[in-house]
């Protein structure tokens, strides 16, 4: 049995840029980047960015092409899940009936905020193992089921080791959440 282990990390510097992507901004007014400013203000405080994972050997045991292909090369994989915590649905819940202009910009925050989350863990991962990775690999990608995301909740106890649950419609909680798994490159 692999052992899961749990990395929990603080303040991960903001990518405006990204963030105004994901709102579909390409060129910010002056009230936009209040809006933005405003609810970065807002939202201070509130991210509990955790990770947990476990290191896998791959055998080249899967059915979905695209995943095989993204693995050639590796013999060991990452297996995890991210998420940025709860409190951003409840603001997205909040204002979703108060200001739609601001449940969009939280919803830009948290999908910017699940990415760095998520580039920060594997470029770490790769400086602690002193590895080459392979790119991230989520469930419903390609030709990987969202069945597949079972497996891996059941794998990692996502519950349990960061507050992460699955309904029975598949949807992750909190919804600001990523599983995936990472190919360990053989040669570095």
């Amino acid at each position: 049995m692999n052992n899961i282990y749990v990395k929990v990390y603080g303040d991960i510097p903001y990518n405006y840029r990204e963030i105004l992507r994901y709102a579909g901004v390409t060129a910010p007014s002056g009230e936009i980047k209040d809006l933005l400013e405003e609810c970065i203000a807002e939202s201070d405080g509130i991210f509990q960015n955790k990770v947990c994972y476990g290191i896998f050997d791959y055998g080249g045991q899967i059915t979905s092409v695209a995943l095989s292909k993204n693995l050639e090369g590796c013999s060991r994989v990452i297996l995890f899940a991210a998420t940025v915590g709860i409190q951003l649905d409840r603001l997205i819940v909040k204002y979703s009936k108060l200001s739609p202009s601001k449940a969009l910009m939280f919803q830009a925050i948290g999908a910017e905020r699940i990415e760095s989350l998520c580039n920060t863990f594997c470029n770490e991962m790769s400086k602690e193992l002193d590895v080459r990775l392979k790119p991230r690999f989520s469930v419903g990608y390609g030709d990987l089921p969202l069945e597949v995301q079972k497996d891996i909740f059941r794998v990692l106890d996502c519950p349990r080791k960061i507050g992460l649950t699955l309904n029975d419609s598949l949807l992750m909680s909190p919804t600001k959440s990523v599983t995936a798994i990472v190919g360990i490159e053989d040669e570095f």
